[in-house]
């Protein structure tokens, strides 16, 4: 099956003699899983459950070399030898599943984004150039700074070496401290560290060939870098292009992504939503591989085992970043290799529990696949006392993550949904632009269903007598939310509607319309967008600082770019007063002033849901067992949703 599907996804790559098994990796990400600046085993587990699963090559999360590197609370530190025995262990564990373990090596510059105590670091750069996305002003880094953490470098990477890893990856990329040495729009140092081109790449030469020295001619020494910033300021093609081949034989391999740290829109590329293809950063490393003499790796969305087997074919890359998809689905790489395509839970692009996870400062999973990130918790679902009846009532997302766990430990699950289709509210989010994917979350749990032998009867309203005839052991109530309408004052002239509405065409759509956002989540700039590219007029007036308040930051902006090119007009602090004539008053929660939309013929709200859980009490009067869970229970989101039905699940 590999042969004939995959003829270049799983040929083995050889670097430096060390043989990785596919084209699969799973590029460095933090996960906020280590404690104390130090490797711990849930770490260890989270990466052994990828090895595990078949991946090729293992990027390990940044490693601090300097103590001027902590851009984070919770960053790994490797200027100790304390570091060696979990980066052993990691090793040892991920070697003994057939993967290749690199570590990143890491200093941020200027890209500081919080210290550990709440108070602002002092940052360094090449030069005072400040940061635009954390407004950093940092200090020029002297001459015997850049010697120090030059060594830093070396003596991280042997460190690692000594650790037992296969190689080490300097991060170069998105705007990080060796592309601040690299741009000339950010060094302006007139040293032997600037004013030239060559002058400018001195520090990642001097880095990398200290590392050399540092370690052995077997170990593998890559490099990170970004091949173009995606910014006005940040480093171009060409620039990075020149770069990657000045530097030569001092790299064994090219990891090639896009986007920079220092800005908004240049930071959407680090963990790209859904607004963008599939694979949409491949061709920017074409060049980088005609040009170059050793494997280069590409990033960016790359979901699917198909979608890297065409871009290796393609001549863009010799390997393929797939980290959103392995946290997915750990086991993606063996599933495809076995020709088991309908079993791999496809990523959607959502960013809601990876890297929105991250950016709080909590360890990362994935909405989907709860158990992401809690391998020490969640392990293998134990297997139940004795086998029950179990009736789940509702086939959204909460509903679907209970009944596959439920009958996978070995219960008679049957599931019911009152509508044609699975799926709940996922159905309305894929309707939304730019989330057409989401709806893949109810195709991925349906098939765990499938896979786990769970009875589904669809078209099917549960009431009391049905419950009484069938008489479950127990039963898990998912049955979801409905939409919740604010009290406001109105005199009806002003058309009312629902998002839910609007997303499933049961109304005409006006012309001129304001959106009221109480949740700032998707809905309200979903819809916005929608109408505005239908033709519309729309304001969107959002309770809360900001549109998409809370959203992941990378769909957040990436949604703000969209909604400023319709010419969507945002207006934040805004709470719904009412609607009189053709005017829609709302009420700044900060001021209290008035705020005024007139000339509008439709006003539609995203103010929030109601738990639709009627059939509680009929469970409780029949004394039946009863798990309530996701929307049913209280409002949230689909994660939410989906972790319930695990727990519940394993509950049973």
């Amino acid at each position: 099956m590999t042969d004939v599907m995959f003829p270049n996804l799983f040929r083995p790559l050889t670097i430096r003699g060390r043989e990785i098994r596919n084209r699969i990796i799973s590029t460095g990400h933090d996960t906020c899983l280590p404690e104390h600046g130090l490797i711990n085993e849930a770490y260890i587990a989270y990466q052994e459950a990828r090895a595990k699963g078949g991946t090729g090559l293992i990027v390990t999360q940044v490693a601090g070399v300097h103590e001027t590197a902590r851009y984070t609370s919770h960053l790994i530190m490797a200027t100790s030898d304390d570091c060696i025995p979990g980066y052993a262990e990691l090793a040892r564990r991920c070697h003994a599943h057939g993967a290749r373990v690199v570590s990143q090596l890491f200093h941020p510059g200027r890209e500081i984004m919080e210290s550990a105590n709440g108070l602002l670091a002092v940052a360094y750069s090449a030069s005072a150039t400040p940061n635009e996305r954390f407004r950093n002003m940092p200090r020029e880094m002297d001459a015997a700074m850049i010697a120090g953490i030059t060594r830093g470098y070396a003596d991280a990477a042997r460190r690692m070496y000594q650790a037992g890893l296969d190689g080490v990856e300097l991060v170069a990329s998105h705007g990080y401290l060796p592309a601040q040495f690299l741009n000339p729009r950010v060094n302006r140092r007139q040293d032997d560290y600037g004013g030239s081109d060559g002058n400018r790449l001195k520090f990642m030469a001097d880095v990398l060939d200290a590392m050399r020295a540092a370690t052995a001619e077997d170990f593998i020494i890559g490099l990170r870098i970004s091949a173009s910033e995606k910014d006005e300021a940040g480093l171009t093609n060409a620039e990075t292009l020149a770069a990657a081949k000045g530097l030569g034989a001092r790299i064994d391999y090219l990891s090639v992504t896009i986007g920079t740290s220092a800005t908004l829109g240049g930071a959407v590329h680090i963990a790209p939503p859904m607004n963008f293809q599939a694979a949409y950063a491949a061709p920017e490393a074409r060049a980088f591989k005609a040009a170059l003499q050793v494997p280069v790796f590409i990033v960016g969305r790359i979901n699917q085992p198909q979608e890297a087997e065409q871009v290796i074919a393609k001549g863009e890359a010799d390997g393929c970043g797939m980290t959103r998809a392995l946290i997915c689905d750990p086991e993606m790489p063996v599933k495809a290799d076995q020709g088991r395509f309908d079993d791999i839970r496809a990523c959607i692009g959502c960013n809601q529990a990876c890297i929105h996870h991250f950016h709080r400062g909590l360890p990362i999973s994935c909405i989907q696949h709860p158990e992401t990130g809690r391998e020490t918790v969640f392990g293998a679902h134990p297997a139940p006392l004795r086998a029950r009846r179990v009736m789940v009532i509702g086939g959204g997302p909460a509903g679907l993550k209970a009944a596959a766990v439920a009958a996978e430990r070995g219960h008679q699950v049957t599931l019911f949904e009152a509508a044609p289709r699975l799926g709940g509210q996922a159905l309305l989010a894929q309707l939304l632009p730019h989330r057409t994917e989401f709806g893949g979350i109810a195709t991925n749990l349906a098939r765990e269903c499938e896979l786990a032998g769970v009875t589904i009867r669809k078209n099917t309203r549960v009431d009391a007598a049905m419950l009484r005839d069938i008489a479950p052991d127990a039963v898990v109530l998912a049955t979801g939310a409905t939409p919740y309408l604010p009290p406001f004052e109105t005199d009806g002239e002003i058309r009312i509607a629902t998002a839910w509405q609007i997303l499933r065409r049961e109304v005409k759509p006006g012309s001129k319309l304001v959106v009221a956002d109480w949740r700032s989540d998707w809905i309200g700039p979903g819809v916005a967008e929608l109408m505005a590219r239908e033709g519309a007029g729309v304001d969107l007036a959002v309770n809360g600082l900001y549109m998409g308040e809370a959203l992941p930051f990378y769909v957040r902006d990436a949604t703000a770019a969209s909604l400023h090119r319709l010419g969507v007009r945002v207006t934040p602090y805004a709470r719904l007063i009412g609607c009189f004539g053709d005017t829609v008053f709302m009420q700044h929660t900060a001021s209290d002033l008035p705020i005024a939309f007139e000339g509008v013929d439709m006003l539609v709200l995203s103010t929030g849901h109601l738990p639709f859980d009627g059939l509680r009490g009929e469970i409780a009067a029949l004394g039946i067992e009863c798990h309530a869970i996701g929307d049913c229970e209280t409002p949230r989101t689909a994660e939410e949703a989906v972790y319930e039905g695990m727990l519940a699940g394993r509950a049973l």
